[in-house]
């Protein structure tokens, strides 16, 4: 048995994978709180969370042979470089973790991860030239050449989210303007639902409840076209960088799927973006959906 887990902006999700792959148990457990400290904050809820699960199914840490953690933002050789959405620098995760529980422990980004996931089970497995975009809380992805995974020597890389698509005085996270996250990410599209039409929250299934029973608003649609451009500049960039027979969407983004896959589609094929007309790629979504991370994890 091995233990994956997702580490997210406000929740953390959890899975027990059997040898197949398949995944046997999935817990999810939000942050009780989340301030200055989402170190300690982390740290906690991943032990709290496995031991749980662990007990949910008679188990014990020498029956798992190995912990894969996907987390988000910069990582390498088990520690949490840069993790900007949730405030954590230099995080020796491994280390902390393997305190608690005697068994390997790895670590890895989380978009790789759920790459990973799509690519041997999921949505790529019959692309050898592929990108996966994971769009959530902030926008991160992965490549594959050759049906290699591209990683660099040293840091996780591919930051697709901090690449620079506008010109403007909106600051990101990490201190750049005009991030591809800032108006990529689904986080950054529902709040601008949430203000234009003054709702009570961001929480996803209020938005989408909201959009289905209003999608003729023609505000509504204005922030929808507006959301799809950006998100058109930003994988146009990346598919003329790496010509990908596929590109598979995973993260919060699938949840709006119906509404917002078809226009993607459209608006990619009828723009100007795409260098090679005619080598346009299929844009998929990941099939793992939510789970892609966990599975991904566990298969590090």
């Amino acid at each position: 048995m091995r233990v994956g887990i997702d580490v997210g902006g406000s929740h953390i999700g959890l899975g027990i994978i059997d040898r197949e792959n398949n995944l046997i148990i999935k817990e999810e457990k939000d942050y009780d709180i989340i301030n200055e400290d989402m170190s300690e904050i982390v740290i906690r809820t991943i032990i709290d969370l496995l031991k749980q699960v662990l007990l949910k199914q008679n188990l014990t840490i020498d029956d798992i042979e190995k912990i894969g953690i996907a987390f988000p933002g910069t990582t390498s050789s088990g520690i949490v470089i840069k993790a900007e959405n949730l405030g954590i620098i230099n995080l020796n995760i491994e280390e902390r973790l393997r305190g608690f529980f005697n068994t390997k422990i790895v670590l890895e980004n989380d978009a790789k991860c759920a790459a990973i996931a799509e690519k041997q089970i999921g949505s790529l497995k019959d692309y050898d030239d592929a990108l996966f975009v994971i769009i959530g809380t902030g926008v991160g992805g992965a490549a594959f050449l050759q049906g290699k995974l591209l990683k660099p020597i040293r840091y996780s890389g591919f930051e697709v989210g901090h690449m620079v698509i506008k010109e403007t005085t909106d600051k990101c996270n990490c201190g750049r303007r005009g991030c591809f996250e800032i108006y990529g990410s689904m986080k950054r599209f529902k709040e601008k639902i949430k203000q234009e039409f003054k709702l009570d929250s961001i929480d996803g299934k209020i938005i989408r409840q909201f959009m289905f029973y209003n999608i003729e608003n023609q505000r509504l649609k204005e922030l929808i076209d507006e959301y799809i451009e950006n998100l058109v500049i930003g994988i146009a960039n990346l598919v003329n960088i790496f010509e990908p027979q596929a590109v598979s969407i995973g993260g919060s983004f699938g949840h709006y799927e119906e509404i917002l896959l078809p226009k993607l589609k459209e608006k990619l094929l009828q723009e100007k973006e795409l260098y090679n007309k005619g080598n346009v790629p299929e844009i998929l979504i990941a099939e793992l959906r939510n789970d892609a991370g966990i599975i991904g994890a566990a298969m590090l």
